[in-house]
């Protein structure tokens, strides 16, 4: 049986800056049609690996392929197939959002109609607007829809909603959605773990490099992780070790991890009934990929959402 291309194809593939190896051979495969989320601390290697796939950079070695083609070719059939919101982009400041849209459509030979481009990407009420007029996210939503000019069959995403109130993000999350389901393809780099559980088929790990964790996003999460309890406790007080294994923060909150949170929950509440010992802030949730990352790059569980 025939099996379909994969849209993006990853062999060993690596990249050093002055000796420093910043991407070591990692190797992944993006199925067409799917949303894939590279996730990472900075400096990992995530914004390198996107900009090779892209073809704005030149690997050491590896094999990469996007549709087929070698990126570093930069073959024309290529670049009609692709779209990429990139990290920071060069948009003449005294064009208006509509007049930059018509640029760039002028560079493809099967463009997405204007209105449709405009309707999609919520920009409407600002396509008479000087692109120097923009907000910070107004801004972002125009990258995005630069990115989707040339109706690509492929779009790469670093760090698209960077900016964006949560009203906007949600909406551009249904975007992408959409997308996704009309065929699109969708590399995505984000620092929201949100982000990627809401949006991603399957996300990958890189940290100093390399690929450390790989799969779906209810994979991850369960895999090793299971279930969070977490409670604030008096430094004073010691649980006693029949019950879970804990990790204590310096602010007094203990997290349990486990994969019997019904047996380790029950044994928990009944020591503190026995004991009159108070657990304050109780929850207990389904890990989360944030949690995994956390794990993953040992930092603090205490750390802000937002990273």
């Amino acid at each position: 049986m025939h099996l379909e291309q994969p849209a993006i194809e990853i062999s060993n593939l690596r990249k050093a800056y002055g000796g420093k190896t910043v991407v070591d051979g990692i190797s992944l495969t993006v199925h067409r049609g799917e949303i894939f989320a590279l996730l990472g601390p900075n400096g990992a290697g995530k914004t390198t690996t996107v900009e090779i796939l892209e073809g704005h950079r030149s690997r050491d070695s590896g094999d990469v392929r996007v549709l087929g083609y070698d990126p570093a070719r930069k073959e024309q059939p290529f670049k009609q197939r692709v779209g990429m919101v990139l990290q920071s982009t060069g948009i003449e400041p005294y064009l208006t959002v509509q007049e930059t849209l018509e640029m760039f459509q002028g560079y493809y030979q099967a463009p997405m109609n204007l209105n449709d481009l405009i309707i999609l990407t919520e920009l409407g009420a600002l396509r008479n607007t000087n692109v120097r007029k923009l907000s910070g996210g107004q801004q972002r939503k125009l990258d995005v829809a630069v990115a989707l000019c040339g109706n690509p069959d492929v779009l790469f995403l670093d760090e698209p909603t960077t900016g964006f109130d949560p009203a906007a993000r949600h909406r551009t999350w249904d975007m992408l959605t959409n997308l996704k389901l009309a065929g699109t393809t969708i590399f995505l780099t984000t620092h929201y773990m949100e982000e990627a559980a809401m949006l991603a088929d399957h996300v990958a790990f890189i940290i100093d490099g390399k690929i450390v964790e790989l799969g779906s996003v209810e994979s991850l999460t369960r895999k090793g992780h299971g279930t969070t309890i977490t409670f604030q406790l008096a430094n004073s007080v010691v649980i006693p070790p029949s019950i879970a294994e804990t990790e204590r923060s310096d602010d007094g909150q203990i997290t349990i991890s486990t994969k019997t949170p019904t047996k380790d929950l029950a044994l928990l509440t009944g020591w503190a009934l026995e004991t009159g010992t108070e657990l304050r802030d109780l929850q207990v949730r389904k890990t989360s990929l944030e949690d995994v990352f956390f794990k993953l790059t040992s930092i603090d569980l205490g750390r802000e959402n937002n990273l």
